[in-house]
């Protein structure tokens, strides 16, 4: 094997093992709190946050440690069960990104604490109301699933409540709720005028 070829390889390799540690950091496990409030089914969260029968809200800023990671899913220990956050529909995200956005490592409560007493009120309720900033209401319905929202600069995000009621968040120029458009039932599970 030449010299050329021998530094090439040795190049080859070491950027491997560069790539391969960069993936092991993006996986750690940590301690944290949570992002938003979640929606379980005492085991399973997903990225869409449906409020189906039978699930709960798992209020945002409640702690919560990393545990390990599968096929898109981040292993959590909340309130000292086991449960796993789906990456369902925000595949384009590494599962090390797409932990570090559910389970933050500064307690959302201090935050939420400075807010108005309405949006502190919405978000404790799963809800938005007008003049919400993106960030207050990722705290109160999650994050938008990534592959029907990739730009959170965006000035619509969609969600859903289940498979067939959407509802979209319209923000104005200065990055605020301004409205949404759903259904009137919809409406009423999420807006607080």
């Amino acid at each position: 094997m030449s010299l050329r070829s021998k530094s090439l390889a040795a190049s080859l390799l070491a950027a491997a093992a560069l790539a391969a540690s960069a993936g092991v950091a993006a996986q750690a496990k940590y301690d944290g709190y949570l992002c938003c409030n979640l929606r379980s089914d005492g085991s399973w969260i997903s990225d869409s946050n449906y409020a189906e029968n039978g699930k709960r809200v798992i209020p945002v800023g409640t702690p919560a440690s990393i545990t390990g990671y599968g096929r898109y899913r981040v292993n959590v220990r909340i309130d000292g069960a086991r449960q796993s956050i789906g990456n369902d529909y925000s595949r384009d995200l590494d599962l090390g990104t797409f932990a570090q956005r559910y389970v933050v490592t500064e307690d959302p409560a201090a935050k939420i604490a400075t807010y108005p007493a309405k949006v502190q009120d919405a978000i404790k309720r799963a809800k938005i109301t007008p003049g919400m900033t993106r960030e207050q209401v990722v705290m109160a319905l999650g994050y938008p699933i990534s592959s029907e929202n990739p730009d959170l600069e965006s000035n619509l995000w969609r969600y859903w409540l289940s498979s067939f009621a959407e509802f979209q968040v319209q923000f104005d120029g200065a990055g605020r709720v301004s409205d949404i458009t759903t259904d009137p039932n919809t409406r009423n599970l999420v807006w607080v005028p």
